[in-house]
């Protein structure tokens, strides 16, 4: 009984270790904290040449506030995720893996633009390992989709 136990409780312990330690997350002088090292995260402030880890921004035709809008529709409906912080120009979301509980971090920032042409800044990264198999990139592709087809 006292194996099991024990067994029980180090299961229980590595769970809860899957979602990992929140990084420093924001904008800091106009940019998202650029991706590790490791191939868990895409980042459209990355250089274009940094194909690991870039990814286009998502282009919206309008105002921030109705980019924003229109982007915490999509993410309200999306599964496992936890909208965290909206502000004027950032959201964050927390994105949990349904298995083994892995919190990835997503981040949108809206810089300032004049032009009605909106381009979201976006950043999702893995909080801990070091592959996540496309799975950030893919969430983000998916998001991007969901949002043009609602912005038309």
């Amino acid at each position: 009984m006292h194996k099991h136990t024990s067994i029980l409780a180090l299961a229980m312990v590595l769970l809860m270790g899957c979602s990992g330690t929140v990084p420093t997350l924001g904008v800091t002088d106009g940019k998202l904290t650029p991706c590790p090292d490791s191939s868990n995260c895409v980042n459209s402030q990355q250089a274009t040449t940094d194909e690991e880890h870039y990814i286009d921004p998502i282009a919206f035709s309008g105002t921030a506030q109705q980019a924003q809008v229109n982007l915490l529709h999509v993410l309200k409906t999306a599964e496992r995720a936890n909208i965290v912080v909206v502000e004027d120009d950032y959201i964050r979301v927390e994105f949990t893996s349904q298995i083994m509980r892995f919190v990835d971090d997503v981040e949108f920032y809206f810089p300032s633009t004049e032009s009605g042409n909106i381009m979201i800044q976006v950043r999702s990264a893995s909080r801990v390992g070091h592959s996540d198999f496309g799975v950030n990139r893919e969430r983000i592709e998916q998001i991007r989709a969901e949002f043009h087809a609602l912005s038309k």
